[in-house]
């Protein structure tokens, strides 16, 4: 039974992680009801992303996930203690153990204990992703993103169309490194009309897996 907790004006409730080993304090994110839920049945921390307005797992990239031992609230009922098991090397996405690594000075504290460049770098089209779908949902007036988006998708299909073109000029002779910054802006732009339409990165790589190992033949 989850008992009545004292959330925000939406939904959510501050989580404080600590590593139940040496009380370390490895982090702190947010939680509404169903993220809770999400930690309480599977045994690891989940939380709700206030900028990807998604819930996520501890973890689920990096394979660095929590283990949930005990989970507390305070005297006011408006924030949680979880003690956890930190499995693999940290806790922090800068590779660090945990994400309170520097002093009120800016001085770093903390050594990094993974490289966390080479456990996300593979994952940018996300981490891009994520930050477009912010700019759509909280647009700023000096954002390029939040720009495209209040111009329709006319203008996204525009740029997309540019983008092509120039793919197509810069593979006539202009070089590779030229090729791979127009493919980039390509990509890039592609993103937007997937957020603009509403499709996630995973029906893409569920589409390519679809395909993958079929004969693109036909008799």
């Amino acid at each position: 039974m989850i008992p009545e907790l004292k959330y925000d004006e939406k939904g959510l409730i501050p989580a404080i992680i600590q590593d139940i080993e040496n009380g370390e304090v490895l982090m702190m994110a947010y939680m509404d009801r169903t993220a809770l839920e999400k930690t309480i049945e599977t045994g690891y921390t989940h939380f709700w992303s206030r900028s990807m307005q998604k819930y996520w797992m501890k973890g689920e990239t990096s394979g660095h996930v929590q283990e949930v031992n005990e989970i507390l609230y305070d005297c006011d009922e408006d924030t949680l203690l979880i003690k956890v098991t930190q499995i693999g090397a940290g806790a922090c996405h800068t590779g660090r153990r945990s994400c309170f690594f520097r002093n009120i000075e800016g001085k770093e504290m903390a050594e990094k204990v993974f490289s966390a460049e080479d456990v996300y770098k593979k994952l940018i089209l996300e981490a891009i992703y994520d930050v477009i779908i912010d700019r759509k949902n909280n647009p700023k007036e000096d954002s390029y993103v939040s720009s495209l988006f209040r111009k329709g998708k006319d203008e996204i299909l525009k740029k997309i169309g540019e983008e092509s073109v120039e793919v197509v000029v810069a593979s006539k002779g202009q070089g590779r490194e030229q090729i791979v910054y127009e493919l980039a802006d390509l990509w890039f732009h592609s993103l937007v009309l997937m957020a603009e339409e509403g499709i996630e990165i995973d029906d893409i790589y569920n589409e390519l897996q679809r395909r993958f190992g079929k004969s693109g033949l036909r008799k």
